[in-house]
């Protein structure tokens, strides 16, 4: 399976369409085991029971990336996937889902990051790394480019671009001729310094290795939830996985590369 987010739809639909069917048990022979077991069959990480008011047994579960807390009814023989809520409608169970999920999707999500192909931008011990999903035809990468200069030139931030080819034709021949480059660094500084006349010359012919990296950099980018560039993963100040589509304005810029 290589789309997380069609997978978490297609589980969550075997779920609430009735999950405890699939059981061949009498009810009495089914537990909470069972149902659990289930979804790890399906591919799903069942993770901790989440600590929720009134009694409400509840698990976080994950789909790649995607968590969602799946709620156990009296009697163990069905489940439901939701939200709870409190009587003013405040959302319950997601703060903790976020806690008791959030560390492993990080460390998963930073761990594809890192296995990725991308270009360094910036000090290679720059105390803050922060990743970028760039297409070299995005006139929005170049200005988050442009914009991230002085946290770069003050050696404040690595900027990682997973180079991607998704906006126009010859797209991935121009990420194929940065990655493709004895120095890739320079020709992608090359492509955002010039971008307003055109960039970096496309490759004519793009090696397969490189083809296929640039595609799994765009799947990848869509697991992630992203539609487009620049799609960002940043640390946040709590330490939490910090995601931003587009370019940063104002004080989200500040949020996505840190103190100036």
């Amino acid at each position: 399976m290589t789309n997380c987010c069609a997978k978490l739809f297609s589980v969550l639909g075997f779920i609430t369409l009735g999950l405890i069917d699939t059981v061949s048990a009498e009810p009495a022979a089914i537990d909470r085991s069972a149902i659990l077991l289930m979804m790890q069959e399906q591919g799903l990480d069942v993770g901790d029971q989440l600590d929720l008011p009134g009694g409400v047994e509840a698990y976080a579960v994950r789909a790649g990336t995607q968590p969602f807390a799946v709620f156990l009814l009296p009697g163990n023989e069905y489940a439901i996937v939701g939200t709870l809520v409190d009587a003013s409608g405040q959302d319950v169970s997601g703060p903790l889902l976020a806690e008791v999920a959030g560390e492993g999707i990080k460390a998963e999500v930073l761990g594809q990051l890192e296995a990725a192909t991308w270009v360094r931008d910036g000090a290679a011990d720059a105390p803050r790394i922060v990743y970028t999903f760039t297409d070299p035809n995005c006139p929005y990468c170049n200005r988050f480019w442009l914009a991230a200069r002085p946290w770069i030139d003050a050696g404040k931030v690595q900027l990682r671009h997973v180079m991607v080819g998704v906006i126009r034709p010859n797209s991935a021949a121009k990420a194929a001729a940065i990655l493709e480059d004895e120095n890739p660094a320079a020709a992608l500084t090359l492509n955002e310094t010039r971008h307003g006349d055109g960039g970096i010359a496309p490759l004519d012919q793009i090696s397969p290795d490189t083809l296929a990296a640039i595609e799994a950099n765009a799947e990848l980018m869509r697991e992630l939830g992203f539609g487009g560039t620049p799609a960002i993963v940043y640390e946040n100040p709590d330490g939490t996985l910090g995601r931003h589509s587009g370019m940063p304005q104002g004080d989200d810029l500040n949020l996505v590369l840190g103190a100036r």
